[in-house]
């Protein structure tokens, strides 16, 4: 199973896109609104969940891509 995507904030400036237990990250972006965009597209491509973290870390949001991870 492929890792879930985390965009983040870079540790000089701007913003990352994760994935889980990777040293690197997979893009760096100077806006928040562009890494969120490649993000998804990610999550679309690889079927996983991409976590939108606020400026101190928090999970702002979260969404689901491909299969249903929570059927009820």
């Amino acid at each position: 199973m492929a890792a879930n995507i985390h965009v983040i904030t870079g540790k000089k400036g701007g913003w990352d896109v994760k994935r889980d237990g990777a040293v690197k990250a997979s893009g760096h972006f100077d806006t928040k609104e562009e890494a969120i965009e490649f993000a998804e597209k990610e999550g679309q491509r690889y079927n996983v969940e991409v976590f939108i973290h606020t400026e101190d870390g928090k999970i702002e949001k979260k969404e689901s891509f491909g299969k249903n991870f929570y059927p009820g």
